[in-house]
């Protein structure tokens, strides 16, 4: 897969950006489809069965990581997985949930690459490393744990967060 090594290799700014911009635009053209169009059942299961999928891949790959911005890579995999269930619904009830993921996705991901540019003017460049963090700066090791326990979707021990 060649996402984590892009996001790996790119500015931290610019990966932000085509993180989320691609998903934004890629959603609104598929909804507009979707609204003035019609798909039959056979799609509908299709895009069901990849978005399972892609929410799938995108958690147990995230988990075998060891760089910071690797899990974000694949965390965007299983995030197009959740936004895409929506979308698979074939209801407009379907593509409001799409809207409404996109913008808790694009919000959530604004937030995560603020860490990591901050977390790189520290010297932070594996997991491992975070451990030091808890000490020297405790909130961004706070924000930081907020955001991987988003990505695992873990959303109740999230809120208590």
């Amino acid at each position: 897969m060649w996402a984590p090594d892009i996001y790996e290799g790119s500015p931290t700014p610019v990966t932000a950006f085509l993180s989320i911009a691609p998903k934004i635009s890629i959603s609104a053209n598929i909804s507009r489809v979707s609204i003035y169009g019609s798909y039959g059942a056979t799609l509908q299961q299709i895009f069901f069965f990849c978005s399972i999928a892609s929410m799938i891949l995108g958690a147990l790959a995230a988990m075998a990581q060891t760089k910071v911005k690797r899990p974000l890579a694949h965390s965007s995999i299983g995030h197009v997985g959740y936004i895409r269930t929506g979308f698979s619904c074939g209801t407009i009830e379907g593509i409001q949930s799409l809207l409404i993921g996109i913008f808790i996705y694009a919000l959530m991901t604004i937030d995560a690459f603020a860490i990591v540019s901050a977390l790189r003017q520290t010297r932070v460049k594996y997991i491992a490393d975070l451990g030091a963090l808890a000490k020297n700066e405790s909130y961004f090791g706070y924000y930081l744990l907020h955001y991987y326990v988003l990505i695992r979707r873990n959303t109740p021990v999230s809120r208590l967060l």
